[in-house]
């Protein structure tokens, strides 16, 4: 029992060990880079660093993902897998400016 119980609670660490992490980095309100290439059919973790002082709304209908990130934090957004496709995403806060899309190939 002890066993199947510690395989169901390591199964999600292998299934995203397969993927990859990037980056992205919220500066003077826009994000960079602007647009990241990721590989399509994998779970990538996505690390967002906001360098601003103020808070930003990593917000993507495409992905289904929505998170605020503090200023001067991070925050890890998990997505994927992805089909080929660009997947746009908004920092919702200063829409004018903090643009972007993640692009699986």
């Amino acid at each position: 029992m002890q066993r199947l119980l510690l395989i169901s609670l390591l199964l999600p660490l292998a299934t995203y060990a397969a993927g990859a992490d990037y980056k992205l980095t919220i500066k003077s309100h826009r994000f960079q880079p602007s647009e990241l290439v990721i590989p399509t059919d994998q779970r990538v973790k996505l690390l967002v660093v906001n360098q601003d002082a103020t808070p930003e709304e990593f917000d993507s209908y495409d992905l289904n993902r929505e998170k605020i990130i503090a200023g001067n934090s991070r925050a890890i957004i998990f997505i994927g897998p992805l089909t080929s496709g660009r997947y746009v995403f908004t920092g919702e806060f200063h829409a004018a400016t903090a643009q972007g899309a993640i692009v699986a190939k």
